[in-house]
């Protein structure tokens, strides 16, 4: 069975950083496209960021310059590096493994709350 495990959330204070995790039980971890998506209280899932099997990576604007997302095919690990949290980045973090047409798995989410 395909697992996805996050960890690395938690409370931080604006400004702060957080590094966040995902182990990944997919055997051809490598070909897949892997990613980060938050989902904020009463709001829709989107995606933070993405790299894919070539190492390319895309953010959405709002964290360019202060996220970066990389990934380790030995160790089937991919990571959120996370720097200068605003209250605004408070969400449920999720990471996903993407391959068409290969199903699609998701992690359980981490909770990530930036407060003072």
């Amino acid at each position: 069975q395909v697992q996805l495990v996050e960890s690395g959330g938690g409370l931080v204070q604006p400004g702060g950083s957080l590094r966040l995790s995902c182990e990944a039980s997919l055997s051809s971890f490598s070909i897949y496209t892997m990613g980060w998506y938050s989902q904020a209280l009463g709001k829709q899932r989107e995606l933070v960021a993405s790299i894919t099997s070539g190492g390319s990576t895309k953010y959405v604007d709002s964290v360019k310059g202060r996220f970066t997302i990389s990934r380790d095919n030995a160790k089937k690990m991919v990571y959120l590096q996370m720097n200068s949290l605003n209250p605004e980045d408070t969400a449920v973090y999720y990471c996903n493994a993407e391959r068409r047409p290969l199903p699609e798995h998701w992690g359980q989410g981490t909770q990530v709350t930036v407060s003072s």
